[in-house]
């Protein structure tokens, strides 16, 4: 009769990261430096024997970082600042509550400033959805020379706000080139008024808003009709429908996903549009501040050093938020109801 002996089983410990004996558990000190340090990890093979659950985190730090304290803490701030009396430049301030609040629902400033910021978004959204797509769709085509004309319209994007509005300012002021060209062809006697008529300078910061997004948004709906099919445009010219009809049952249909995200983005701007209105309506905001929109009037009410409330200028900040936060809503609902 052989007696067999059975091999007592051995254990390595330490760097291999392979399992202590049966019977025998790691002390707790090393269970907590296996889930820091770097070192192979039971089970895993590949690249995963080194990762640890916070290597992930470590890239995205900085990013979280400067997320947080660039946007998520001004933000606590400002909600925070809603409900006290601070000045703009530093100082005590006292918790007021709601009466910031109140205040801006009876200021009629506050609603004229909520209706220009409102009517740009009405007017200046639809017309920035389809004007670059026809843009887009008039440049698409390889032609000789097509990629001049590309350019062409994506200059202004490249130009500063600024400059682009002291351009306009001597384009629209009374002896500028457009007043001057139309008095020349005896179109008309006197100059229109493009910078000191309160309309007419909401809509000629409309046009400004509108010619310098022209070719930001045309290379949006250029990267989408790449994705269109060929293939439906050659179908349905051969059952004979026009250009017209192809653009609105083929073209429009397939970059409408492009369409809900330029108009997105282009409504959140005109709710912050501040730079057109301050280049052609001067500090004030145009003849007694009629086209001071929501950021213009923040900058007035809560950041003058000498008349600023800044508490009641960060509750205004906050309404503007709740507006931006609903129209993106309802642009993320109409994405929804589209998809199905």
């Amino acid at each position: 009769m052989v007696a067999t002996q059975t091999a007592k089983p051995v254990s390595v410990s330490g760097a291999e990261g392979i399992a202590p004996a049966p019977g025998t558990a790691p002390s707790r000190a090393r269970r907590v430096m296996r889930a820091v340090l770097p070192g192979p990890a039971a089970g895993a093979n590949g690249a995963a024997l080194y990762r640890r659950w916070w290597l992930p985190w470590l890239w995205t730090a900085p990013a979280i970082g400067c997320a947080v304290v660039f946007g998520v803490f001004p933000f606590l701030n400002t909600v925070v600042l809603s409900f006290t009396n601070a000045k703009p430049l530093g100082g005590a301030a006292s918790f007021v509550g709601l009466d910031n609040y109140r205040r801006m629902l009876g200021d009629s400033d506050f609603w004229l400033a909520t209706r220009n910021s409102v009517l740009y978004a009405v007017i200046v959204v639809p017309l920035m959805v389809f004007l670059p797509l026809m843009l887009a769709v008039l440049v698409e085509r390889n032609l000789p020379g097509i990629g001049f004309f590309r350019s062409a319209f994506y200059t202004p994007v490249l130009a500063s706000s600024v400059v682009v509005g002291l351009s306009w300012q001597w384009l629209l002021a009374d002896d500028g080139l457009v007043n001057t060209w139309l008095q020349k062809a005896h179109l008309i006697k006197s100059a229109i008024p493009f910078l000191s008529d309160s309309w007419l300078i909401l809509l000629s910061a409309m046009g400004l808003t509108l010619w310098k997004g022209l070719g930001w948004y045309m290379i949006f709906y250029l990267a989408a009709l790449g994705n269109v099919p060929k293939e439906l445009h050659e179908a349905a010219q051969m059952d004979g429908a026009g250009t017209v009809r192809r653009f609105w049952h083929i073209t429009v249909p397939g970059v409408r996903q492009a369409m809900m995200l330029v108009g997105t983005l282009t409504g959140i701007g005109c709710l912050r549009v501040f730079t057109e209105i301050f280049m052609l309506g001067s500090s004030t905001g145009g003849p007694g501040g009629a086209d001071r929109t929501l950021p213009f009037y923040i900058r007035d009410v809560g950041l003058d050093p000498i008349t600023g409330n800044a508490g009641y200028g960060s509750a205004v900040s906050v309404a503007l938020f709740v507006l931006t936060l609903g129209l993106t809503l309802l642009a993320q609902r109409l994405t929804k109801e589209d998809e199905a």
